[in-house]
C-alpha cells in the first residue's frame, strides 16, 4: 500500500506557494518572503530548494511512491540541480524505468 508522507506533501505545497509569491511580485525577495511567512530565512532558503525537484520526483511523492527512507531534510541538503542526479542520490529509478512501489 502506498502512503504519502505529509511533510514531503506539506512542503511541496509551501515552497510552490512561495514560488507563486516570489513570482507575482507579491514578494520581492526570499527574506521578505521568510518575514511575510514568519519563518527563518535559512529555513526557507534550504526548503525553498525543493522547487528544483525533477518533476517526476514531485510526482512521487504526491502519489506516496518515494523511497521510504526519503525523508525532508535529505531532500533541503544539498540538491543536485540536475534531474537525473537527483534520482540517483535519492533512490528513484532512471528515467524511463518503474518507480519505487
Amino acid at each position: 500500500m502506498r502512503r504519502c508522507d505529509d511533510a514531503l506533501v506539506k512542503a511541496l505545497a509551501r515552497t510552490h506557494r512561495w514560488k507563486r509569491m516570489l513570482q507575482s511580485g507579491k514578494v520581492r525577495s526570499l527574506n521578505e518572503l521568510a518575514a511575510t511567512e514568519t519563518v527563518n530565512s535559512s529555513y526557507l532558503s534550504g526548503i525553498f530548494r525543493l522547487t528544483l525537484l525533477a518533476p517526476d520526483i514531485v510526482e512521487a511523492i504526491l502519489d506516496g511512491r518515494q523511497p521510504r527512507t526519503l525523508p525532508l531534510a535529505d531532500l533541503m541538503d544539498e540538491l543536485p540541480v540536475e534531474w537525473e542526479r537527483q534520482k540517483k542520490r535519492f533512490g528513484f529509478p532512471p528515467q524511463g524505468q518503474n518507480g519505487p512501489s
